[in-house]
């Protein structure tokens, strides 16, 4: 069965409700590019498969998180 490609393109709040978490806790990782995502304009737009990748791997690290710092 063949998917609408618009439907693998994201909105803030299909994605908040796609995770169960609320729109706040989204837009404060996808500053932080914590989570993928790209901001067009004011608008941040979510790929469906790069979501679910991100969930998939556990919490992202970014180069500041992970420089210098070892378990």
């Amino acid at each position: 069965m063949p998917t609408d490609k618009r439907d693998e393109i994201m909105t803030m709040d299909e994605l908040a409700e796609y995770l169960k978490i609320s729109k706040s806790t989204l837009y404060k990782l996808a500053v932080e590019n914590k989570l993928p995502g790209t901001k067009i304009g004011k608008r941040w737009r979510f790929h469906k498969e790069a979501i679910d990748r991100w969930v998939q791997s556990g919490p992202a690290k970014s180069g500041s998180e992970t420089s210098g710092e070892q378990e």
